[in-house]
């Protein structure tokens, strides 16, 4: 099989792929391998392509071809590309506080953020999101965005100085000595990373009151691979919330801030630009967002930014950072310099404080926008085209036996419990929480009725790792396209830190005391050589 063409295999698989979804079952007896055409569509007949060359991440899918919306999907790209500046046209709108100018370098080759040993915003593959909170209570500070920011346009001043961070990896040896029985070793490593207070701007704020920086808890949290969101946000939410009660049934723990007791505990709603229309959480380690139309991709273009656009005329933007930079003497002096159109009978200090802000109560208590649209309505359609066209790489060398003994052996020891290998999507009549696109817009590709193959429950769990995600919940990744990492993004840095250099230490992060997949990993490490190396191929091949 592995010598014929991509076009050659095309009728076959489909063919075969129809016929094993027919009848519902996914076989599993050594001398049957119909399951090789269904599982290949890691993205389903609509969401898969079959490049996998290092511009594998970056293809539309076939509903994007098939609804005509090439072009639309080019030029969204465009703004995903190229760098945001404060006043070319049409990529102008930067500051006045942002994270990156562009999102490529967060996502290099369209993938996940790689490793660093440094905190830069313009280091090219620097996924990384600084997560600050109060240790006492795992909340956000206040004072700073929830993705705080390191970059200012003038006359603006950050709120952290970058070139105080300082990011260092460590060594961590687990109870096993960081070697398997037969006597192979690998190496683990985690991130501290330190921020003095003098790197602080804006006070140190929390809902609980004003910190010292040494009570500050600070993770890193890394970008992960956008290819395959919209077919994400095809699955139905009542088959998420099946999926949890699953999990509940079989004894799982589960965050209970999320779910508990048969229900969800809390759903993601957007009340700002919304009706708070609910939906369950499915992206982001963090399950911070519930639909890919008021997702990450839907947030970043705005928030790192912080260029505006019609639904969001106003900044990513804390009241304590507004309230510092307007009665900052130095701001003040250069405001009206580089922002003569908001000068009004209010003063400077009013004036910068509105700016900040991007909008004001005016007499009569209703609330006014002062910040114009910098992304106009037709960018945006084709930015979210874009992103909801991305197609998965379809599975391969699923026909190798080397790789089929690892798809077995990692159902046989319980990797396939979290990392669930498929869903199938409903009728994808389009959910946008902030109410931009309408229910069943046809604006978007859709992707009805595909069975599609994550490889990941989109739940959270707990690795009980050193130095863990704040919270100690992450959602579990979605496997699929990851395998080519190294060629599309030039590493195969995984886990939510990056962390793990590799599938070996990635798996062995899961052993922790506490965690979840702890007999997983054990199980894991029990296996021969070989046996592991055929888990890592099969991971490597979806």
């Amino acid at each position: 099989m592995k010598n014929l063409s991509v076009k050659a295999l095309l009728p076959i698989l489909l063919a075969v792929a129809a016929c094993a979804e027919k009848n519902g079952t996914e076989p599993e007896t050594p001398e049957d391998t119909s399951w090789i055409a269904v599982e290949t569509y890691a993205g389903g007949e609509l969401g898969t392509t079959f490049n996998r060359s290092a511009s594998a991440f970056e293809d539309p899918t076939p509903a994007v071809e098939q609804a005509g919306m090439e072009y639309d999907f080019k030029q969204g790209e465009y703004f995903f590309e190229r760098t945001f500046t404060q006043n070319t046209e049409p990529f102008d709108g930067l500051g006045p506080l942002y994270l990156r100018a562009s999102c490529l370098d967060c996502h290099p080759g369209y993938g996940h953020g790689k490793r660093m040993e440094r905190y830069r915003w313009n280091d090219y593959g620097n996924g990384y999101l600084l997560v600050l909170y109060d240790q006492t209570d795992n909340s956000y500070l206040t004072s700073l965005t929830g993705m705080p920011q390191t970059q200012a346009v003038a006359p603006f001043k950050a709120p952290l100085d970058e070139t105080k961070i300082s990011i260092e990896w460590k060594e961590y040896t687990d109870e096993w000595g960081n070697e398997f029985p037969d006597g192979e070793k690998y190496s683990l490593i985690y991130p501290e990373v330190t921020i003095p207070a003098d790197a602080y701007y804006v006070p140190i704020l929390s809902k609980n009151g004003e910190l010292d920086a040494s009570e500050v808890g600070i993770r890193l949290e890394s970008t992960i691979g956008i290819y395959g969101s919209g077919l994400i946000d095809a699955i139905p939410d009542d088959s998420l919330l099946v999926q949890y009660q699953k999990e509940e049934a079989m004894g799982f723990p589960l965050n209970p801030a999320i779910y508990a007791g048969g229900q969800w505990q809390s759903q993601y709603s957007n009340t700002k630009q919304g009706d708070g229309e609910k939906h369950p959480f499915r992206y982001t380690y963090a399950l911070s967002r519930g639909a890919v139309q008021d997702g990450p991709g839907a947030n970043a273009i705005w928030n790192i930014t912080n260029v505006t656009r019609s639904d969001r005329r106003y900044h990513y933007m804390t009241t304590a950072y507004a309230t510092k930079a307007s009665q900052d003497p130095e701001v003040q002096a250069e405001f009206y310099n580089y922002f003569p159109e908001y000068r009004t009978d209010a003063g400077v200090e009013k004036d910068i404080y509105n700016y900040l802000m991007g909008e004001y109560k005016n007499e009569s208590g209703n609330t006014v926008a002062v910040v114009d649209a910098e992304m106009n309505d037709e960018d945006y359609v084709d930015f979210m085209i874009w992103h909801r066209g991305l197609a998965v790489p379809a599975a391969r060398d699923l026909d190798d036996p080397v790789v089929q003994r690892g798809r077995r052996l990692f159902r046989e020891i319980g990797c396939a419990t979290c990392h669930r290998p498929s869903w199938k999507t409903g009728k994808d009549e389009l959910n946008d929480p902030n109410n931009f696109f309408s229910h069943g817009d046809s604006r978007l590709p859709k992707y009805p009725y595909q069975t599609i193959w994550p490889y990941s429950d989109f739940v959270q769990h707990q690795l009980k790792m050193v130095n863990d995600i704040r919270g100690g919940w992450c959602r579990t990744t979605p496997l699929w396209g990851r395998g080519l990492s190294q060629i599309c993004s030039g590493h195969q840095d995984r886990l939510h830190d990056c962390r793990a250099r590799n599938v070996i230490e990635a798996i062995m992060w899961h052993g922790c005391n506490g965690s979840d997949a702890r007999e997983s990993t054990e199980a894991f490490r029990q296996l021969t050589q070989d046996d592991r190396n055929a888990i890592v191929a099969f991971i490597n091949a979806i």
